[in-house]
């Protein structure tokens, strides 16, 4: 099955850069974006009801401060679901505070990475995130499947 992110980004900059980046790296995942954090609430509330455009969702990027709920609220919900355990959440931000940083792992984040600055820096993020996340970890089938044992009519 084909790994997709979840993308929660309220910058239309760097969603354009992050995307450029990668087709220019050759990525075939499919990128799915929450331009806030209740769209990206909707998104994973849509991936735990097993909707079939959320299948193979392997990875969540978190942008920190975006509108209406910002990425450490996020976290805090996606903390509460045990549906959501086995999901990597990681945090995207330009902050570099360590109330930011112990904020969001302590709600859950797998991952504190912090946006280049530079365009290069940006392609070794992804090169970097592609490697570990999404070619070399493994998640457990329920974490990236929910569609197809929702579909079946088998429980999670």
């Amino acid at each position: 099955m084909l790994r997709s992110i979840l993308l929660a980004e309220d910058n239309e900059d760097d969603i354009f850069f992050f995307k450029a980046t990668a087709r220019r790296l050759g990525w075939a995942y499919p990128i799915v974006i929450a331009p806030d954090g209740r769209e990206a609430i909707a998104a994973l509330t849509r991936f735990m009801d097993g909707d079939p455009g959320m299948t193979g969702l392997s990875l969540v990027l978190l942008d920190l401060k975006m509108p209406f709920v910002g990425g450490l609220e996020v976290l805090e919900w996606a903390h509460a679901r045990p549906e959501l355990r086995f999901l990597p959440r990681c945090v995207l931000s330009s902050s570099e505070q360590e109330s930011d940083i112990e904020s969001a792992y302590r709600f859950g984040a797998a991952s504190f990475l912090v946006k280049p600055s530079q365009p290069e820096g940006l392609a070794e993020l992804l090169r970097v995130t592609e490697a570990y996340w999404l070619k070399h970890n493994r998640l457990p089938v329920i974490a990236t499947d929910r569609a197809a044992t929702a579909a079946s009519g088998t429980a999670a």
